[in-house]
């Protein structure tokens, strides 16, 4: 297989995605890791469950750091994703997994949320 082949098309792949479809993506890999969380806790294989943690911490963070604030929706997101990273915080501390389902929950709703306003938009 010729890597550098595959390279290319994924980042051609990426960069001729909407920014609806970008946004999408990162919820994917948001609830991926929260699920790979779930899966760690449950094997109570700490350190993985502890980095999965890290990781989606890492994704709320950077969903947070794009907001536009001078919107409405946007300080409304904001709180939100201040909600979830410090839920996700007492999380990783507590490896409460009843919370863990809850934050993975509200993720996917989000997800959805997003969905479909993108296809509102005319998105796919």
């Amino acid at each position: 297989m010729d890597i550098k082949g595959y390279q290319h098309y994924k980042q051609d792949s990426i960069n001729t995605m909407t920014q609806g479809e970008l946004l999408l993506l990162v919820f994917d890999e948001l609830v991926k890791r929260l699920t790979l969380a779930e899966l760690m806790l449950t094997k109570e294989d700490f350190p993985s469950f502890e980095a999965a943690t890290d990781k989606s911490l890492e994704i709320v963070r950077y969903l947070d750091h794009t907001l536009d604030l001078n919107y409405a929706i946007g300080r409304d997101l904001h709180r939100i994703y201040d909600f979830i990273c410090y839920d996700l915080s007492r999380i990783k501390t507590g490896r409460n997994r009843t919370e863990l389902e809850r934050v993975k929950k509200m993720a996917m709703e989000l997800r959805e949320s997003f969905r479909q306003a993108d296809k509102q938009q005319g998105g796919k």
